[in-house]
């Protein structure tokens, strides 16, 4: 029977918990209508979690209620993870705490494609430079790695990474050893979907499909019912790799005119006569009015990006599709044109096209809600 008592109450110190990180910062009261808890058990779950320095209580502003008003309880951010996200142009490392709070993010640009052995003396290089962030916190739990690649989430290997370059090996074991803490990975746009759907512009959608456009290529994420579809041995996304132009360019993975070919941050940028710079210097671009040679390119990604877009509501039905990375980027330059074709070429009527909104920030909260996941299935 203790044990039974124990389990229950471990379930509901995770279902608090939870609803505070995801959620923001909630009453008791609220925290009582949501979880269906009376309100001394929620009281001593909080207080339980206080305890644990898992979460803070604060006093609410008077409203000019009647009646002694309900603590706020919150996340505590300084309950952190390093979250990682390398990619062929730059590696960025972060500091999120508990509420997706982004203490700090440092994006340095790389000479080449990074091996392995790069990225992980990389991010060691970063961290070390993060001290002084690290030391304001309470707790660092571990590390969440954002992939642009197959990742076998499970057991931390790559299968694939194709414009990184890495083949068959073990992501989360060398950079382990590095920043000695737990580490896990997965790949990041389904991570990137993840955090738009708690987080974001997919809060509260049941069904949507996100992408990702980063200067490695396009992933996305499917949510359906309200649970990620990620496959039978979690590879499940890559929208990136469907057929938008045949014959078309070259893609990575030996066929021809995938999106992922055809829609390329590198081919904006250097329609802009850029050599890197990132999704900012998109940004920087598209604002205002961009050079005639940009907005051409723009347009024919916006079309192609159609082309996909459209198979995806006819294939999965979703309420909603989200876009973030530099696609977000076009997203902000001719959105209207993009829902437009969309939904003109769909058999099954309005869907809304919208922008991610966590902006640089989404795979770091992405992949640092992967990371949190054992505390918040455990915090006891």
């Amino acid at each position: 029977m203790a044990n039974g008592t124990e389990g229950l109450r471990a379930q509901n110190l995770s279902q608090i918990l939870t609803m505070v990180h995801r959620g923001g910062p909630l009453s008791r009261a609220e925290l009582t209508r949501r979880s269906g808890f009376n309100r001394s058990t929620v009281g001593a779950l909080v207080s339980a979690l206080s305890a644990k320095n898992l979460v803070r209580e604060t006093e609410p502003a008077v409203g000019g209620r009647v009646g002694r008003p309900s603590p706020i309880v919150q996340a505590n951010p300084a309950i952190a993870v390093i979250a990682v996200n390398p990619d062929i142009d730059a590696l960025t490392v972060g500091v999120v705490g508990l509420g997706g709070h982004v203490h700090a993010r440092i994006r340095r640009e790389t000479r080449g494609i990074p091996s392995l052995e790069d990225a992980v003396g990389l991010t060691r290089e970063i961290v070390a430079g993060l001290r002084p962030t690290v030391a304001g916190l309470d707790r660092v739990l571990g590390v969440g790695i954002a992939l642009p690649g197959l990742v076998n989430a499970g057991t931390g290997r790559v299968l694939v990474a194709p414009h990184l370059g890495w083949h068959d090996v073990d992501l989360t074991g060398p950079f382990g050893a590095a920043l000695g803490l737990p580490v896990v990975a997965a790949n990041d746009a389904s991570l990137g979907s993840l955090a738009e759907s708690i987080f974001g512009a997919a809060l509260g959608v049941d069904d949507a499909v996100y992408l990702n456009g980063s200067a490695s290529g396009i992933g996305g994420g499917i949510v359906s019912g309200g649970a990620q579809l990620v496959g039978s041995r979690g590879y499940g996304g890559e929208l990136g790799h469907t057929l938008v132009s045949p014959g078309g360019r070259a893609c990575h993975c030996g066929r021809s005119g995938c999106l992922d070919a055809e829609a390329r941050l590198e081919r904006l940028l250097g329609a802009a006569g850029l050599d890197g710079g990132g999704i900012e210097a998109l940004e920087r671009v598209l604002s205002g009015t961009p050079p005639e040679a940009v907005r051409v390119e723009a347009e024919r990604q916006l079309d192609l990006l159609a082309v996909a877009l459209t198979d995806f509501v006819n294939i999965f039905d979703p309420g909603l599709i989200v876009l973030g990375g530099f696609l977000g980027s076009l997203v902000g330059f001719r959105g209207d044109r993009l829902a437009e074709i969309v939904n003109a070429g769909s058999l099954a009527g309005r869907v809304t096209v919208r922008r991610a909104t966590l902006g640089p920030e989404l795979l770091l909260v992405g992949a640092a809600e992967l990371a949190f996941q054992p505390l918040l299935a455990s915090p006891a």
